[in-house]
Protein backbone atom coordinates (compact mmCIF):
# COMPACT_ATOMS: atom_id res chain seq x y z
CA UNK A 1 0.00 0.00 0.00
CA UNK A 2 1.34 3.45 -0.90
CA UNK A 3 0.69 6.79 0.68
CA UNK A 4 1.32 10.29 -0.44
CA UNK A 5 4.08 12.15 1.34
CA UNK A 6 3.13 14.97 3.64
CA UNK A 7 3.12 18.48 2.12
CA UNK A 8 6.44 20.34 2.30
CA UNK A 9 8.28 17.24 3.51
CA UNK A 10 11.91 18.17 4.09
CA UNK A 11 14.94 15.93 4.42
CA UNK A 12 16.72 15.85 7.80
CA UNK A 13 19.61 18.34 8.15
CA UNK A 14 22.28 15.64 7.68
CA UNK A 15 20.64 14.59 4.40
CA UNK A 16 20.14 18.06 2.98
CA UNK A 17 22.08 18.75 -0.25
CA UNK A 18 24.22 21.43 1.41
CA UNK A 19 25.34 19.03 4.14
CA UNK A 20 26.03 16.28 1.61
CA UNK A 21 28.00 18.67 -0.59
CA UNK A 22 30.22 19.53 2.38
CA UNK A 23 30.85 15.85 2.94
CA UNK A 24 31.57 15.34 -0.74
CA UNK A 25 33.97 18.29 -0.83
CA UNK A 26 35.93 16.86 2.09
CA UNK A 27 36.21 13.42 0.50
CA UNK A 28 37.12 14.82 -2.92
CA UNK A 29 39.80 17.01 -1.34
CA UNK A 30 41.27 13.95 0.35
CA UNK A 31 41.19 12.01 -2.91
CA UNK A 32 42.90 14.91 -4.68
CA UNK A 33 45.64 14.84 -2.05
CA UNK A 34 46.10 11.10 -2.58
CA UNK A 35 46.25 11.70 -6.32
CA UNK A 36 48.97 14.30 -5.90
CA UNK A 37 50.98 11.95 -3.71
CA UNK A 38 50.65 9.24 -6.33
CA UNK A 39 51.62 11.66 -9.08
CA UNK A 40 54.60 13.31 -7.39
CA UNK A 41 55.96 11.03 -4.68
CA UNK A 42 59.28 9.33 -5.44
CA UNK A 43 59.32 5.55 -5.50
CA UNK A 44 55.89 5.25 -7.10
CA UNK A 45 57.04 5.55 -10.68
CA UNK A 46 56.24 1.92 -11.49
CA UNK A 47 52.68 2.33 -10.20
CA UNK A 48 52.26 5.48 -12.32
CA UNK A 49 53.56 3.61 -15.37
CA UNK A 50 51.09 0.79 -14.78
CA UNK A 51 48.17 3.21 -14.56
CA UNK A 52 49.29 5.07 -17.70
CA UNK A 53 49.38 1.79 -19.64
CA UNK A 54 45.99 0.52 -18.41
CA UNK A 55 43.85 -1.25 -21.00
CA UNK A 56 40.84 0.99 -21.62
CA UNK A 57 38.64 -1.92 -22.65
CA UNK A 58 39.10 -3.71 -19.34
CA UNK A 59 38.41 -0.47 -17.47
CA UNK A 60 35.09 -0.16 -19.27
CA UNK A 61 34.31 -3.76 -18.32
CA UNK A 62 35.15 -2.95 -14.69
CA UNK A 63 32.75 0.01 -14.72
CA UNK A 64 30.02 -2.20 -16.21
CA UNK A 65 30.58 -4.80 -13.48
CA UNK A 66 30.22 -2.15 -10.76
CA UNK A 67 27.00 -0.93 -12.36
CA UNK A 68 25.65 -4.49 -12.23
CA UNK A 69 26.68 -4.74 -8.58
CA UNK A 70 24.70 -1.60 -7.78
CA UNK A 71 21.68 -2.86 -9.73
CA UNK A 72 21.85 -6.04 -7.63
CA UNK A 73 21.63 -3.86 -4.51
CA UNK A 74 18.42 -2.32 -5.85
CA UNK A 75 16.97 -5.75 -6.67
CA UNK A 76 17.59 -6.85 -3.09
CA UNK A 77 16.25 -3.66 -1.51
CA UNK A 78 12.66 -3.86 -2.74
CA UNK A 79 11.58 -7.34 -1.57
CA UNK A 80 13.22 -6.93 1.84
CA UNK A 81 11.77 -3.54 2.71
CA UNK A 82 8.52 -3.36 0.75
CA UNK A 83 7.50 -5.63 -2.11
CA UNK A 84 4.68 -3.22 -3.03
CA UNK A 85 7.05 -0.32 -3.60
CA UNK A 86 7.12 0.92 -7.22
CA UNK A 87 10.35 -0.05 -8.97
CA UNK A 88 11.05 3.59 -9.73
CA UNK A 89 11.10 4.43 -6.02
CA UNK A 90 13.20 1.36 -5.22
CA UNK A 91 15.68 2.35 -7.93
CA UNK A 92 15.96 5.92 -6.63
CA UNK A 93 16.23 4.96 -2.97
CA UNK A 94 18.71 2.16 -3.65
CA UNK A 95 21.03 4.30 -5.74
CA UNK A 96 20.73 7.18 -3.28
CA UNK A 97 21.80 4.84 -0.47
CA UNK A 98 24.76 3.67 -2.52
CA UNK A 99 25.77 7.28 -3.12
CA UNK A 100 25.49 7.96 0.60
CA UNK A 101 27.74 4.96 1.18
CA UNK A 102 30.51 6.80 -0.67
CA UNK A 103 30.24 9.74 1.72
CA UNK A 104 29.52 8.23 5.13
CA UNK A 105 31.36 5.61 7.21
CA UNK A 106 30.05 2.28 8.60
CA UNK A 107 30.86 0.09 5.60
CA UNK A 108 27.72 1.00 3.67
CA UNK A 109 25.36 0.73 6.63
CA UNK A 110 25.21 4.52 6.90
CA UNK A 111 23.50 4.75 3.53
CA UNK A 112 20.53 2.79 4.86
CA UNK A 113 19.61 5.79 7.01
CA UNK A 114 18.28 7.63 3.97
CA UNK A 115 15.93 4.83 2.95
CA UNK A 116 14.89 4.36 6.56
CA UNK A 117 13.86 8.01 6.85
CA UNK A 118 11.88 7.92 3.61
CA UNK A 119 10.05 4.73 4.55
CA UNK A 120 9.31 6.06 8.03
CA UNK A 121 7.86 9.28 6.62
CA UNK A 122 5.67 7.10 4.42
CA UNK A 123 4.18 5.47 7.49
CA UNK A 124 6.26 2.31 7.88
CA UNK A 125 6.72 1.52 11.60
CA UNK A 126 10.14 2.37 12.98
CA UNK A 127 10.66 -1.05 14.56
CA UNK A 128 9.89 -2.75 11.24
CA UNK A 129 12.40 -0.52 9.46
CA UNK A 130 15.05 -1.21 12.09
CA UNK A 131 14.59 -4.99 11.88
CA UNK A 132 14.65 -5.00 8.10
CA UNK A 133 17.71 -2.72 7.99
CA UNK A 134 19.62 -5.14 10.20
CA UNK A 135 18.38 -8.07 8.11
CA UNK A 136 19.33 -6.34 4.85
CA UNK A 137 22.85 -5.58 6.07
CA UNK A 138 23.36 -9.11 7.41
CA UNK A 139 22.12 -10.85 4.26
CA UNK A 140 24.22 -8.58 2.06
CA UNK A 141 27.33 -9.21 4.15
CA UNK A 142 26.79 -12.92 4.75
CA UNK A 143 27.49 -13.87 1.13
CA UNK A 144 31.10 -12.78 1.55
CA UNK A 145 31.56 -14.77 4.75
CA UNK A 146 30.02 -17.91 3.27
CA UNK A 147 32.24 -17.57 0.20
CA UNK A 148 35.40 -17.20 2.28
CA UNK A 149 34.43 -20.18 4.44
CA UNK A 150 34.02 -22.34 1.34
CA UNK A 151 36.94 -21.05 -0.72
CA UNK A 152 39.33 -20.89 2.22
CA UNK A 153 38.53 -24.49 3.11
CA UNK A 154 38.99 -25.66 -0.49
CA UNK A 155 42.33 -23.87 -0.68
CA UNK A 156 43.45 -25.25 2.68
CA UNK A 157 42.87 -28.86 1.61
CA UNK A 158 44.43 -28.31 -1.82
CA UNK A 159 41.34 -28.67 -4.00
CA UNK A 160 41.65 -25.06 -5.20
CA UNK A 161 44.93 -23.20 -5.73
CA UNK A 162 47.24 -21.55 -5.19
CA UNK A 163 48.91 -23.49 -2.40
CA UNK A 164 49.27 -21.04 0.49
CA UNK A 165 49.83 -21.08 4.23
CA UNK A 166 46.97 -22.19 6.44
CA UNK A 167 47.13 -18.73 8.01
CA UNK A 168 45.90 -17.33 4.69
CA UNK A 169 43.37 -20.05 3.94
CA UNK A 170 42.17 -22.14 6.87
CA UNK A 171 42.30 -19.29 9.39
CA UNK A 172 40.07 -16.88 7.40
CA UNK A 173 37.72 -19.78 6.64
CA UNK A 174 37.50 -20.70 10.32
CA UNK A 175 36.94 -17.08 11.35
CA UNK A 176 34.20 -16.75 8.74
CA UNK A 177 32.46 -19.89 10.04
CA UNK A 178 32.75 -18.67 13.64
CA UNK A 179 31.33 -15.27 12.66
CA UNK A 180 28.34 -16.88 10.95
CA UNK A 181 27.78 -19.19 13.89
CA UNK A 182 28.02 -16.31 16.37
CA UNK A 183 25.43 -14.27 14.48
CA UNK A 184 23.03 -17.21 14.28
CA UNK A 185 23.56 -17.93 17.99
CA UNK A 186 22.85 -14.39 19.18
CA UNK A 187 19.03 -14.70 19.09
CA UNK A 188 19.35 -17.36 21.81
CA UNK A 189 20.50 -14.60 24.15
CA UNK A 190 17.11 -13.00 23.81
CA UNK A 191 16.11 -9.34 23.51
CA UNK A 192 16.57 -8.74 27.23
CA UNK A 193 14.25 -7.18 29.74
CA UNK A 194 12.63 -3.85 29.03
CA UNK A 195 14.07 -0.78 30.69
CA UNK A 196 11.98 1.34 33.09
CA UNK A 197 11.01 4.82 32.00
CA UNK A 198 13.40 6.38 34.52
CA UNK A 199 16.42 4.36 33.31
CA UNK A 200 19.41 6.32 32.04
CA UNK A 201 19.39 7.21 28.38
CA UNK A 202 22.50 5.12 27.65
CA UNK A 203 20.92 2.01 29.20
CA UNK A 204 17.72 2.50 27.23
CA UNK A 205 19.68 2.99 24.04
CA UNK A 206 21.80 -0.12 24.66
CA UNK A 207 18.65 -2.17 25.35
CA UNK A 208 17.03 -0.87 22.16
CA UNK A 209 20.12 -1.72 20.08
CA UNK A 210 20.23 -5.22 21.56
CA UNK A 211 16.55 -5.81 20.86
CA UNK A 212 16.85 -4.51 17.29
CA UNK A 213 19.91 -6.64 16.60
CA UNK A 214 18.30 -9.81 17.94
CA UNK A 215 15.05 -9.17 16.08
CA UNK A 216 16.96 -8.24 12.92
CA UNK A 217 18.90 -11.51 12.93
CA UNK A 218 15.68 -13.47 13.31
CA UNK A 219 14.18 -11.41 10.49
CA UNK A 220 17.17 -12.16 8.26
CA UNK A 221 16.75 -15.91 8.81
CA UNK A 222 13.05 -15.62 8.01
CA UNK A 223 13.74 -13.67 4.81
CA UNK A 224 16.28 -16.27 3.65
CA UNK A 225 13.63 -18.94 4.22
CA UNK A 226 11.33 -17.09 1.83
CA UNK A 227 13.68 -18.23 -0.93
CA UNK A 228 12.97 -15.05 -2.85
CA UNK A 229 14.90 -15.15 -6.10
CA UNK A 230 15.24 -11.36 -6.06
CA UNK A 231 16.87 -11.44 -2.63
CA UNK A 232 19.17 -14.28 -3.71
CA UNK A 233 20.16 -12.69 -7.02
CA UNK A 234 20.59 -9.31 -5.36
CA UNK A 235 22.75 -10.51 -2.47
CA UNK A 236 24.96 -12.81 -4.55
CA UNK A 237 25.08 -10.36 -7.46
CA UNK A 238 26.10 -7.42 -5.28
CA UNK A 239 29.04 -9.46 -3.97
CA UNK A 240 30.00 -11.29 -7.18
CA UNK A 241 29.95 -8.29 -9.53
CA UNK A 242 31.94 -6.21 -7.04
CA UNK A 243 34.58 -8.94 -6.93
CA UNK A 244 34.50 -8.94 -10.72
CA UNK A 245 35.43 -5.24 -10.71
CA UNK A 246 38.67 -6.05 -8.90
CA UNK A 247 39.28 -8.99 -11.23
CA UNK A 248 38.83 -6.75 -14.30
CA UNK A 249 41.08 -4.08 -12.76
CA UNK A 250 43.93 -6.60 -12.57
CA UNK A 251 43.34 -7.59 -16.18
CA UNK A 252 43.54 -3.94 -17.18
CA UNK A 253 47.20 -4.11 -16.16
CA UNK A 254 47.92 -7.43 -17.83
CA UNK A 255 47.69 -9.51 -14.65
CA UNK A 256 45.37 -12.42 -13.96
CA UNK A 257 45.67 -13.73 -10.38
CA UNK A 258 43.53 -16.78 -9.55
CA UNK A 259 39.91 -16.00 -8.80
CA UNK A 260 40.36 -17.62 -5.39
CA UNK A 261 42.99 -15.00 -4.52
CA UNK A 262 40.68 -12.17 -5.57
CA UNK A 263 37.85 -13.56 -3.45
CA UNK A 264 40.00 -14.09 -0.35
CA UNK A 265 41.56 -10.64 -0.62
CA UNK A 266 38.15 -9.06 -1.01
CA UNK A 267 36.96 -10.16 2.44
CA UNK A 268 39.77 -8.49 4.37
CA UNK A 269 39.37 -5.34 2.31
CA UNK A 270 35.68 -5.13 3.08
CA UNK A 271 36.37 -5.63 6.78
CA UNK A 272 38.60 -2.57 6.57
CA UNK A 273 35.52 -0.67 5.41
CA UNK A 274 34.12 -0.98 8.92
CA UNK A 275 36.55 1.71 10.07
CA UNK A 276 34.84 5.08 10.67
CA UNK A 277 36.08 6.62 7.40
CA UNK A 278 33.91 7.99 4.54
CA UNK A 279 33.36 5.34 1.90
CA UNK A 280 35.80 3.02 3.66
CA UNK A 281 38.73 5.10 2.40
CA UNK A 282 42.16 3.79 3.44
CA UNK A 283 40.65 0.89 5.43
CA UNK A 284 39.44 -1.05 2.39
CA UNK A 285 42.48 -0.05 0.33
CA UNK A 286 45.07 -1.22 2.85
CA UNK A 287 43.12 -4.39 3.62
CA UNK A 288 42.83 -5.32 -0.05
CA UNK A 289 46.42 -4.43 -0.88
CA UNK A 290 47.91 -6.27 2.10
CA UNK A 291 45.91 -9.46 1.61
CA UNK A 292 46.50 -9.62 -2.14
CA UNK A 293 50.24 -9.05 -1.79
CA UNK A 294 50.34 -11.73 0.92
CA UNK A 295 48.88 -14.09 -1.68
CA UNK A 296 51.72 -13.25 -4.06
CA UNK A 297 50.36 -10.61 -6.44
CA UNK A 298 52.99 -8.10 -7.73
CA UNK A 299 53.33 -4.95 -5.63
CA UNK A 300 53.03 -2.29 -8.33
CA UNK A 301 50.27 -4.08 -10.25
CA UNK A 302 48.30 -4.69 -7.06
CA UNK A 303 48.60 -1.04 -6.01
CA UNK A 304 47.39 0.11 -9.44
CA UNK A 305 44.53 -2.44 -9.56
CA UNK A 306 43.31 -1.62 -6.05
CA UNK A 307 43.46 2.11 -6.81
CA UNK A 308 41.41 1.72 -10.00
CA UNK A 309 38.96 -0.57 -8.23
CA UNK A 310 38.46 1.97 -5.45
CA UNK A 311 38.06 4.89 -7.87
CA UNK A 312 35.29 3.02 -9.69
CA UNK A 313 33.72 1.83 -6.43
CA UNK A 314 33.63 5.40 -5.12
CA UNK A 315 32.67 7.45 -8.15
CA UNK A 316 30.13 5.35 -10.05
CA UNK A 317 27.61 5.01 -7.16
CA UNK A 318 28.19 8.65 -6.20
CA UNK A 319 27.63 10.09 -9.68
CA UNK A 320 24.65 7.91 -10.64
CA UNK A 321 23.21 8.05 -7.13
CA UNK A 322 23.43 11.86 -7.03
CA UNK A 323 21.06 12.10 -9.99
CA UNK A 324 18.66 9.58 -8.47
CA UNK A 325 18.80 11.39 -5.12
CA UNK A 326 17.84 14.65 -6.85
CA UNK A 327 14.89 12.90 -8.53
CA UNK A 328 13.85 11.32 -5.26
CA UNK A 329 14.02 14.65 -3.44
CA UNK A 330 11.83 16.31 -6.08
CA UNK A 331 9.29 13.50 -5.80
CA UNK A 332 8.91 13.65 -2.03
CA UNK A 333 6.23 16.34 -2.19
CA UNK A 334 4.75 15.31 -5.51
CA UNK A 335 1.26 13.77 -5.00
CA UNK A 336 1.57 12.07 -8.38
CA UNK A 337 4.48 9.97 -7.16
CA UNK A 338 3.44 6.94 -5.01
CA UNK A 339 7.01 6.53 -3.80
CA UNK A 340 6.52 5.60 -0.21
CA UNK A 341 5.33 2.35 1.23
CA UNK A 342 4.05 1.36 4.62
CA UNK A 343 3.07 -1.85 6.40
CA UNK A 344 -0.52 -1.78 7.72
CA UNK A 345 -0.74 -2.27 11.52
CA UNK A 346 -2.58 -5.56 11.06
CA UNK A 347 0.16 -7.01 8.82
Amino acid sequence: MSVRPAPDLQLPPDLQPRSLLRRAATVVAFLAFVGLVLLLAPGLGEVRDRIADANAGWLVVAVLFEFLSCVSYVLMFRPIFCSRMPWRASWEIGWSELAMGSLVPASGAGGLALGAWILHEGGMPADHIARRSVAFFLIKSSVNFVAVALIGTLMAVGIVGPDKSLLLTALPAALAVLSIAAVLWLPRVGPGAGQPADAKRLRRAAAAVRRTLIDGIAEAVQIVRWRSWLVLIGAVGYWAWDNAVLWAAFHAFGSSPPVSVILMGYLVGQLGGALPLPGGLIGIDLGLFGMLVAFGTPLATTAAAVLIYRVILFWLPLLVGAGEFASLRRGLNNPERPDLCWIPPAA
